[in-house]
Protein backbone atom coordinates (compact mmCIF):
# COMPACT_ATOMS: atom_id res chain seq x y z
CA UNK A 1 0.00 0.00 0.00
CA UNK A 2 1.32 3.62 -1.01
CA UNK A 3 2.11 6.06 1.83
CA UNK A 4 0.29 9.44 1.10
CA UNK A 5 0.91 12.50 2.28
CA UNK A 6 -1.43 15.52 1.57
CA UNK A 7 -1.05 19.24 2.17
CA UNK A 8 2.25 19.48 3.58
CA UNK A 9 3.87 23.17 4.10
CA UNK A 10 6.74 23.06 2.63
CA UNK A 11 9.64 24.44 0.60
CA UNK A 12 12.12 23.45 -2.47
CA UNK A 13 15.85 23.12 -1.57
CA UNK A 14 17.13 22.20 -4.52
CA UNK A 15 15.54 21.01 -8.07
CA UNK A 16 17.48 19.13 -10.99
CA UNK A 17 16.34 17.66 -14.39
CA UNK A 18 15.23 14.14 -14.29
CA UNK A 19 14.96 12.13 -17.47
CA UNK A 20 13.32 14.31 -20.42
CA UNK A 21 10.17 16.35 -18.86
CA UNK A 22 10.33 15.28 -14.72
CA UNK A 23 12.52 16.84 -12.03
CA UNK A 24 14.16 15.80 -8.72
CA UNK A 25 13.12 17.74 -5.88
CA UNK A 26 14.71 17.69 -2.16
CA UNK A 27 12.36 19.72 -0.15
CA UNK A 28 12.43 20.98 3.43
CA UNK A 29 8.68 20.12 5.15
CA UNK A 30 7.24 20.92 8.45
CA UNK A 31 6.00 17.89 9.76
CA UNK A 32 8.42 15.52 7.58
CA UNK A 33 12.04 16.78 7.35
CA UNK A 34 13.70 16.42 4.46
CA UNK A 35 11.84 14.94 1.40
CA UNK A 36 12.88 13.91 -1.41
CA UNK A 37 10.32 13.88 -4.95
CA UNK A 38 10.40 13.18 -8.37
CA UNK A 39 7.76 15.59 -10.24
CA UNK A 40 6.94 13.83 -13.25
CA UNK A 41 6.26 16.34 -16.28
CA UNK A 42 7.21 19.51 -14.43
CA UNK A 43 9.05 20.50 -17.36
CA UNK A 44 6.44 20.50 -20.01
CA UNK A 45 5.92 24.24 -21.38
CA UNK A 46 2.21 23.03 -20.01
CA UNK A 47 2.96 21.85 -16.58
CA UNK A 48 0.49 23.18 -13.69
CA UNK A 49 3.43 23.01 -11.42
CA UNK A 50 6.11 24.08 -13.15
CA UNK A 51 5.86 27.96 -12.19
CA UNK A 52 5.88 26.71 -8.18
CA UNK A 53 8.40 24.40 -8.05
CA UNK A 54 10.80 27.04 -7.26
CA UNK A 55 13.29 27.89 -4.05
CA UNK A 56 11.30 30.42 -1.25
CA UNK A 57 8.16 29.76 -2.89
CA UNK A 58 5.80 28.28 0.45
CA UNK A 59 3.65 25.57 -1.03
CA UNK A 60 1.05 22.73 0.28
CA UNK A 61 2.56 19.13 -1.48
CA UNK A 62 0.99 15.95 -1.65
CA UNK A 63 3.30 12.69 -2.40
CA UNK A 64 2.93 9.16 -2.09
CA UNK A 65 5.02 5.99 -2.53
CA UNK A 66 6.28 3.30 -0.44
CA UNK A 67 10.20 4.06 -1.36
CA UNK A 68 12.39 6.94 -0.18
CA UNK A 69 11.69 8.75 -3.34
CA UNK A 70 8.51 10.00 -3.64
CA UNK A 71 6.24 11.27 -6.44
CA UNK A 72 4.25 14.43 -6.20
CA UNK A 73 1.19 14.75 -6.84
CA UNK A 74 -0.18 18.55 -6.60
CA UNK A 75 1.99 21.51 -5.73
CA UNK A 76 0.15 24.91 -5.23
CA UNK A 77 1.58 28.40 -3.77
CA UNK A 78 0.56 28.47 0.02
CA UNK A 79 1.75 32.67 -0.21
CA UNK A 80 3.09 34.77 -2.69
CA UNK A 81 7.31 33.90 -3.30
CA UNK A 82 9.88 35.58 -1.75
CA UNK A 83 12.00 37.66 -4.18
CA UNK A 84 15.52 37.42 -3.00
CA UNK A 85 18.15 39.52 -5.31
CA UNK A 86 21.82 40.08 -4.75
CA UNK A 87 23.51 39.28 -1.53
CA UNK A 88 20.01 38.07 0.06
CA UNK A 89 19.61 35.87 -2.78
CA UNK A 90 23.10 34.22 -2.03
CA UNK A 91 22.33 33.54 1.59
CA UNK A 92 18.81 32.13 0.85
CA UNK A 93 20.92 29.19 -1.27
CA UNK A 94 23.28 29.16 1.45
CA UNK A 95 20.42 28.26 4.26
CA UNK A 96 18.71 25.67 1.11
CA UNK A 97 22.51 23.88 0.77
CA UNK A 98 22.97 23.84 4.13
CA UNK A 99 19.28 21.98 4.92
CA UNK A 100 20.19 19.72 1.58
CA UNK A 101 23.48 18.46 2.91
CA UNK A 102 23.16 18.02 6.64
CA UNK A 103 19.46 17.21 7.48
CA UNK A 104 18.79 13.13 7.18
CA UNK A 105 15.50 11.88 5.12
CA UNK A 106 12.15 11.71 6.59
CA UNK A 107 13.46 13.42 10.06
CA UNK A 108 10.95 15.91 11.43
CA UNK A 109 12.00 19.13 12.35
CA UNK A 110 9.14 21.79 13.08
CA UNK A 111 11.48 24.47 15.29
CA UNK A 112 13.87 24.73 12.49
CA UNK A 113 11.16 25.01 9.60
CA UNK A 114 9.96 27.97 11.72
CA UNK A 115 13.49 29.20 12.34
CA UNK A 116 14.34 28.90 7.94
CA UNK A 117 11.04 30.94 8.15
CA UNK A 118 12.36 33.77 9.91
CA UNK A 119 15.53 33.90 7.89
CA UNK A 120 13.96 34.12 4.75
CA UNK A 121 11.66 36.99 6.13
CA UNK A 122 14.84 38.48 7.54
CA UNK A 123 16.74 38.22 4.23
CA UNK A 124 13.78 39.40 2.30
CA UNK A 125 13.62 42.72 4.62
CA UNK A 126 17.55 43.03 4.61
CA UNK A 127 17.47 44.55 8.07
CA UNK A 128 19.79 42.18 9.75
CA UNK A 129 21.29 39.51 7.36
CA UNK A 130 23.98 38.48 9.35
CA UNK A 131 22.22 37.74 12.82
CA UNK A 132 19.39 36.20 10.85
CA UNK A 133 21.74 33.85 8.88
CA UNK A 134 23.55 33.38 12.85
CA UNK A 135 20.74 32.69 14.29
CA UNK A 136 19.77 30.03 12.06
CA UNK A 137 23.18 28.18 11.52
CA UNK A 138 23.44 28.12 15.54
CA UNK A 139 19.37 26.59 15.98
CA UNK A 140 20.54 24.32 12.57
CA UNK A 141 23.71 22.78 14.77
CA UNK A 142 21.39 21.83 18.02
CA UNK A 143 18.55 20.47 15.42
CA UNK A 144 20.79 17.84 14.39
CA UNK A 145 22.68 16.93 17.45
CA UNK A 146 25.71 19.57 17.57
CA UNK A 147 24.24 21.98 20.21
CA UNK A 148 26.47 24.42 21.81
CA UNK A 149 26.06 25.20 24.94
CA UNK A 150 26.54 28.81 25.57
CA UNK A 151 25.02 29.09 28.85
CA UNK A 152 26.78 29.27 32.25
CA UNK A 153 30.26 30.60 30.76
CA UNK A 154 32.18 32.92 32.61
CA UNK A 155 32.37 36.01 30.94
CA UNK A 156 35.50 37.23 31.33
CA UNK A 157 37.46 34.09 30.41
CA UNK A 158 38.65 32.23 26.96
CA UNK A 159 37.01 29.09 25.58
CA UNK A 160 38.52 26.40 23.12
CA UNK A 161 36.00 24.86 20.61
CA UNK A 162 37.65 21.34 20.53
CA UNK A 163 37.46 19.69 17.27
CA UNK A 164 35.09 17.15 18.39
CA UNK A 165 32.71 19.17 19.88
CA UNK A 166 32.43 21.17 23.07
CA UNK A 167 34.11 24.06 24.81
CA UNK A 168 36.84 24.22 27.13
CA UNK A 169 37.86 27.16 29.33
CA UNK A 170 42.10 27.72 28.57
CA UNK A 171 44.10 29.85 30.83
CA UNK A 172 46.54 30.57 28.11
CA UNK A 173 45.99 28.96 24.25
CA UNK A 174 48.71 28.06 21.97
CA UNK A 175 49.40 29.67 19.12
CA UNK A 176 47.91 26.92 17.39
CA UNK A 177 44.64 27.19 19.67
CA UNK A 178 44.01 30.61 18.79
CA UNK A 179 41.89 30.30 15.25
CA UNK A 180 39.55 27.94 17.56
CA UNK A 181 39.39 30.12 20.58
CA UNK A 182 36.09 32.57 21.88
CA UNK A 183 35.73 35.22 24.78
CA UNK A 184 33.21 33.99 27.08
CA UNK A 185 31.14 37.30 26.80
CA UNK A 186 30.76 36.85 22.99
CA UNK A 187 29.73 33.48 23.66
CA UNK A 188 27.01 34.21 26.07
CA UNK A 189 25.33 37.18 23.27
CA UNK A 190 25.69 34.51 20.73
CA UNK A 191 23.79 32.15 23.17
CA UNK A 192 21.17 35.10 22.98
CA UNK A 193 21.36 35.33 19.64
CA UNK A 194 22.14 39.03 20.59
CA UNK A 195 24.32 40.01 17.33
CA UNK A 196 24.39 43.54 18.12
CA UNK A 197 27.90 43.93 18.89
CA UNK A 198 30.32 43.85 15.70
CA UNK A 199 32.60 41.68 18.04
CA UNK A 200 29.86 39.62 18.56
CA UNK A 201 29.06 38.98 14.66
CA UNK A 202 32.99 38.52 13.84
CA UNK A 203 32.95 35.67 17.02
CA UNK A 204 29.53 34.00 15.66
CA UNK A 205 30.81 33.97 11.55
CA UNK A 206 33.90 32.42 13.09
CA UNK A 207 32.58 29.83 15.50
CA UNK A 208 29.71 28.80 12.92
CA UNK A 209 31.95 28.40 10.33
CA UNK A 210 34.23 26.19 12.45
CA UNK A 211 31.13 24.13 13.49
CA UNK A 212 29.35 23.35 10.25
CA UNK A 213 32.85 22.53 8.56
CA UNK A 214 33.51 19.71 11.68
CA UNK A 215 29.52 18.58 10.45
CA UNK A 216 29.64 18.79 7.30
CA UNK A 217 33.27 16.59 6.84
CA UNK A 218 35.43 19.41 5.37
CA UNK A 219 33.82 19.32 2.22
CA UNK A 220 32.95 22.79 0.32
CA UNK A 221 29.73 24.30 0.14
CA UNK A 222 29.25 25.48 -3.14
CA UNK A 223 26.95 28.17 -2.35
CA UNK A 224 30.12 29.99 -0.45
CA UNK A 225 31.60 29.57 -3.79
CA UNK A 226 29.23 32.07 -5.44
CA UNK A 227 30.36 34.83 -2.70
CA UNK A 228 33.30 35.31 -4.64
CA UNK A 229 31.94 35.63 -7.77
CA UNK A 230 31.32 39.23 -9.27
CA UNK A 231 27.49 38.97 -9.71
CA UNK A 232 24.36 36.97 -9.34
CA UNK A 233 22.84 35.20 -12.79
CA UNK A 234 19.27 36.76 -13.00
CA UNK A 235 16.89 34.61 -12.39
CA UNK A 236 18.87 32.18 -10.80
CA UNK A 237 17.56 30.00 -7.89
CA UNK A 238 18.49 26.61 -6.67
CA UNK A 239 19.19 23.80 -8.31
CA UNK A 240 18.30 25.28 -11.70
CA UNK A 241 21.61 25.52 -13.57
Amino acid sequence: MDYRVDGQAAYVLHARPYRDTSLLLDCFTLEHGKVSLVARGARRPGSRSRSSIQAFVPLQLSWSGRSELKTLGQAEAAAPPVFLQGRALLCGLYLNELLQRLLQPIDPHPRLYVYYQYALNELLSGQDIEGALRTFERHLLSEIGYALELSDLDAQAVYFLRPEGGLQSVTVPRDSERPRCFGGQQLLAIGEDDYSEPHTRRAAKRLMRLALDQMLGGKALRSRELFQRPAVPAGMVAGHS
